[in-house]
């Protein structure tokens, strides 16, 4: 995949970021962002839910926990989506998603992203805050780590080939001759 044109400038080092909360005009640009980032190729596991129901869902249910790096006033550089979690006696923060525009990372926009959703859930009164990511995202691992994310647990990912299912193969021989009963009757009509 190719990265958008704003991805593709290059941007002076001292451009200002500002974090605030995401609008209902960042929807497109932050699903196009993460689309760019979470690719199939490089993150398997988070390409298969990134979509832009995730980021419309986040945004109606958790908007305060959607926030935005904007570069100039007017470029999205990154973006935090989280949510909040009640499971009595505790309340836990969780990081879902985290991206950063490629022109804009190493820059600590990262940092100022995460550091302002940590205020958020401390306000709103959590007690831990989560996050995960795909073992094999490293740059993700060692910058959660350096944050103070500890404990690590790697996700185990299972899959099932339906086409070998014995149900599928009989579904697809239904579907086979249903539409053969059909063209037969299609010939035998005057």
């Amino acid at each position: 995949m190719t990265l958008s044109p704003e991805q593709d400038t290059p941007v002076p080092s001292t451009t200002p970021i500002s974090i605030r909360e995401m609008t209902i005009d960042d929807i497109a640009p932050v699903y196009h962002l993460g689309e760019s980032l979470f690719t199939s190729d490089l993150y398997p596991y988070l390409y298969r839910t990134w979509d832009e129901w995730e980021v419309i869902g986040l945004y109606n249910t958790d908007p305060e926990y959607c926030l935005v790096a904007e570069a100039d006033g007017h470029q999205i550089a990154g973006f935090i989506l989280g949510t909040v979690i009640s499971k009595a006696p505790w309340v836990y923060g969780y990081i879902i998603w985290l991206g950063v525009a490629t022109n804009f990372q190493r820059r600590g926009v990262a940092d100022k992203l995460v550091d302002k959703i940590v205020e958020r859930m401390i306000e709103e009164g959590a007690r831990f805050l989560l996050v995960d990511t795909d073992p094999a995202n490293i740059p993700a691992v060692k910058f959660f780590a350096r944050k103070g994310f500890g404990n690590p647990r790697k996700h185990i990912f299972l899959s099932m080939n339906l086409g070998k299912h014995e149900y599928y193969g009989r579904l697809i021989a239904y579907e086979r001759d249903k539409a053969e009963r059909v063209r037969s009757r299609a010939r035998h009509r005057p």
